[in-house]
């Protein structure tokens, strides 16, 4: 096998096992579940809502991946936003109900943070659940990263790769100076827009003006505004007859994009990371990031001029530096195999699953001997939740898609009738990029087979309009208007 395929398929191998399954999603809700009975329980808090955000609403979370919750006192009819100390009071007073409940560990109350934030540990997986308050902003950026998979199934791929690397290699931790979660898929987002030819337009492209600007008014109308706009302009550029499709294999572009940032610590001194243009631009020509007084500045897009990477700091950027170009070496090697890819793409957590099929995976490195574990199966077992949260299925409108029209197409995302805050999402599953045909999965005999479900890989649906009002024939890109259409967001269960 050559370096490439190698690369390939290691790839493959990796995201089969950070993948979340459906018990992944369903322990996730059950925590969403328990924190609604508490919050209820809190006379300060009675009528709030719970609602999660982050990398769990955009589908970029990994097996192990944190939760985010917002708590909105507003109730959701109208943006607002608790003051500091009304939050960090809120925050106490739920810290106290959630340690008199039991069940969680690890209660850590952060109230001079930014943000006042309490982070918990939920006794089901020993998920790590943040908590704030009104947190809108982070929701709304959550379903911005949602919608960018409707263009290509590549970004989620790729997000998920570079965050379990980021993480075996020390760099995804805001606390330690490197990277948070949000920066690292900016890059990713960055990277398919410079590449040649580029997957993603600039962002700009997508929603004309800073998102957060727009968030006034009634909270529902004001995500169907945004959503509106987003989704008649990824239509459009979707639809473009004069787009060039960038057939890259999943390890071109993983390649690439370490090569791309190998140099970013000197370049961070010149130059910023600005999603919205899809461009490297010069700190000292752009107004709104003087002074400068940050290690590297990746903008926020949707809340402009903020710099996601704040909390990056000059001595971590040049570890940084050194992460990426150690990677590019090893990526490059004309002798590298899956063992040594290994150590490099993936941390202790995940290379425990990967063991298995190899165990001397890891025999001459520095990492300490996990139990041979098998990796999970995909496949869905029966739950007491299962009638409530179930998989996505695949629809269809008129016709199936042709293969071009499948190929690197994201998770299909339909529109629907805003529901009240109080009734969460049941968010359907989605797994990605899917096969042309359906894929079933082989029984496996040491399963009873009243326990599984066969599980389907769903195929791609084709685009739908309707009710976007759409017009494809005009290049500009959609503007803001209100009380447009419905709000695209994912489907929920009716």
């Amino acid at each position: 096998m050559n370096s490439k395929n190698q690369v390939e398929s290691t790839l493959k191998e990796i995201l089969e096992v950070v993948k979340p399954l459906h018990e992944d999603w369903v322990t996730r809700f059950k925590i969403i579940n328990e924190l609604r009975e508490v919050v209820q329980s809190i006379e300060n808090l009675r009528g709030a809502t719970v609602e999660p955000f982050g990398s769990f609403v955009s589908n970029l979370f990994s097996r192990w991946g944190d939760l985010d919750i917002s708590i909105e006192v507003s109730f959701g009819q109208c943006v607002s936003s608790a003051g500091k100390k009304r939050k960090q009071t809120l925050l106490g007073e739920l810290l106290r109900a959630l340690r008199k409940q039991g069940g969680w560990s690890r209660l850590n109350f952060i109230p001079s943070a930014r943000v006042p934030i309490l982070k918990i540990v939920s006794k089901w997986q020993n998920i790590s659940c943040d908590i704030s308050i009104d947190n809108i902003q982070g929701e709304i950026k959550s379903k911005f990263l949602f919608w960018l998979n409707e263009i290509d199934g590549r970004f989620r791929d790729m997000v998920l790769l570079v965050k379990e690397w980021a993480k075996a290699n020390g760099i995804n931790n805001p606390k330690t100076g490197t990277f948070n979660s949000y920066s690292l898929s900016l890059l990713v987002i960055f990277h398919f827009q410079t590449c040649v030819p580029p997957i993603l337009p600039p962002l700009k492209d997508i929603y004309p003006t800073n998102v957060v600007d727009d968030l006034t008014g009634a909270k529902v109308d004001a995500e169907r505004r945004i959503a509106q706009v987003c989704s008649s302009n990824i239509a459009r550029f979707k639809s473009s007859t004069s787009r060039i499709v960038n057939r890259s294999s999943l390890s071109e572009l993983f390649i690439s994009f370490i090569a791309k940032f190998s140099e970013i610590n000197s370049r961070a001194s010149e130059l910023g990371i600005c999603t919205f243009t899809g461009q490297w631009e010069y700190i000292a020509n752009n107004t709104r990031w003087l002074p400068r007084t940050y290690a590297i500045f990746i903008e926020d897009p949707l809340e402009q001029p903020e710099n996601s990477a704040r909390a990056v700091g000059q001595k971590q950027l040049v570890k940084i530096a050194e992460a990426f170009e150690m990677t590019r070496r090893t990526l490059i090697s004309a002798n590298v195999t899956r063992n040594t890819l290994l150590p490099t793409l993936v941390g202790p957590q995940t290379s425990r699953f990967l063991i298995k099929k190899h165990p001397t995976v890891y025999s001459n490195s520095n990492y300490r001997s996990y139990p041979n574990t098998p990796p999970q199966v995909h496949r869905v077992v029966q739950s007491p939740l299962q009638t409530q949260y179930h998989l996505w299925q695949p629809q269809y409108k008129n016709s199936r898609p042709s293969t071009s029209q499948m190929q690197h197409q994201g998770p299909r995302m339909v529109p629907s009738t805003p529901k009240s805050q109080s009734q969460f999402a049941r968010m359907r599953v989605m797994n990605g990029p899917s096969l042309p045909n359906h894929q079933f999965q082989k029984p496996n005999p040491s399963v009873p087979q009243d326990q599984v479900q066969v599980q389907v890989q769903p195929q791609i649906q084709i685009a739908r309009t309707e009710g976007y009002n759409v017009k494809f024939g005009t290049r500009r890109p959609h503007r803001v208007q209100h009380n447009q259409g419905q709000m695209w967001r994912p489907k929920y269960d009716r």
